[in-house]
C-alpha cells in the first residue's frame, strides 16, 4: 500500500493505471506525426485518382487537432476522436472521407489500411515520443515503492508497447493493456477492472491517472480509489469527473 498525493489531496492505492498518450507521453509529438503521414499518403492516393485532395487541416478538423502553417501540431481535443476514439473508429472516419469524396467504400477501406501501413513504417522509422514532465521519475517511485504500475489505453496494445519501449518506459509497467483487449473501452470500466484482475488487486484500490474525462468516467465506472486528471488552465474544465487534478505527473507524490 502506499500514499498518491495529488492537488492537495490523498489517497491509499495499491495500484496506478496510467493512460498513455496526453498522461505518459506528449500526445501531439507522437500523433501530430501520425496524422500528417496519414493525410499525406491519403491525399497521394486520392490525386492519384484525379480526387480533390484531402487538407491536413481538414482531418486535423475530422479527427480532433490543430496544426501551425508550418505543419506542426499546436493543439488537440481532448475529447475528439484522435484522443478519445479507437484505431478502428479513426479509420472509420477517414474510410467515410474518401466515400464523401467519391470513392466507393471498398475502395476508401483499401486506401484507409493502405495509409496506414505507410505509416506504421514511418513511425517505426521515426519514433517520434516524447514522455512527459515527472514520469520517469513517478515510474521509479512506483518501482522504488513496490507499487505495480499498468498502462490502460484506447491505443491498440501492440502500439502502445511499442511507443513505451522507443524511450525504455515499458519495463516499468507489470500490464499493459490496450482498448482491443476488451470488449468496451473508454469511458467504461473494462480496462480498470481487467488490469486490476491480472494485477491481483480490487479496482478499488488503484487510482486511475489520466487527461480526459474519458479516463475519469471509466475509473468512476470501475470504482477506482482516484480518478487523477492532469490538465492545467481552462483545460481543467475538460476533467468535470475528476477527483483531484494537477498540471502533470511532476506534480503528483508516492509516499510509501
Amino acid at each position: 500500500m502506499a500514499l498518491l498525493v495529488a492537488g492537495g489531496k490523498s489517497f491509499d492505492v495499491d495500484a496506478l493505471l496510467f493512460d498513455k498518450d496526453g498522461t505518459l507521453l506528449e500526445f501531439s509529438y507522437t500523433w501530430g506525426v501520425w496524422t500528417r503521414h496519414m493525410q499525406e499518403k491519403f491525399t497521394s492516393i486520392l490525386e492519384a485518382k484525379g480526387i480533390t485532395p484531402l487538407g491536413r487541416d481538414e482531418l486535423g478538423k475530422e479527427w480532433g487537432i490543430t496544426f501551425a502553417p508550418d505543419g506542426s501540431p499546436t493543439a488537440y481535443d481532448r475529447g475528439g476522436p484522435l484522443a478519445a476514439g479507437t484505431l478502428a473508429e479513426l479509420m472509420s472516419l477517414l474510410t467515410a472521407t474518401g466515400y464523401r469524396r467519391g470513392l466507393s467504400w471498398s475502395e476508401s477501406r483499401v486506401a484507409a489500411q493502405e495509409c496506414l501501413r505507410y505509416t506504421e513504417e514511418r513511425m517505426h522509422e521515426e519514433r517520434p515520443a516524447m514522455a512527459l514532465p515527472g514520469v520517469p521519475e513517478l515510474l521509479a517511485a512506483c518501482r522504488e515503492i513496490g507499487i505495480p504500475a499498468a498502462v490502460v489505453t484506447a491505443d491498440e496494445t501492440t502500439y502502445a508497447v511499442q511507443h513505451l519501449s522507443w524511450l525504455g518506459l515499458d519495463g516499468y509497467f507489470a500490464e499493459i493493456i490496450g482498448t482491443d483487449q476488451v470488449d468496451h473501452g473508454k469511458p467504461f470500466p473494462d480496462m480498470v477492472e481487467l488490469a486490476c484482475s491480472r494485477l491481483g488487486i480490487d479496482p478499488s484500490r488503484a487510482a486511475v491517472i489520466g487527461d480526459t474525462n474519458g479516463d475519469m468516467r471509466m475509473a468512476r465506472s470501475a470504482g477506482a480509489a482516484a480518478a487523477v486528471g492532469l490538465a492545467e488552465g481552462a483545460s481543467t474544465r475538460e476533467l468535470p469527473d475528476a477527483d483531484t487534478i494537477v498540471p502533470s505527473c511532476a506534480q503528483i507524490e508516492l509516499k510509501a
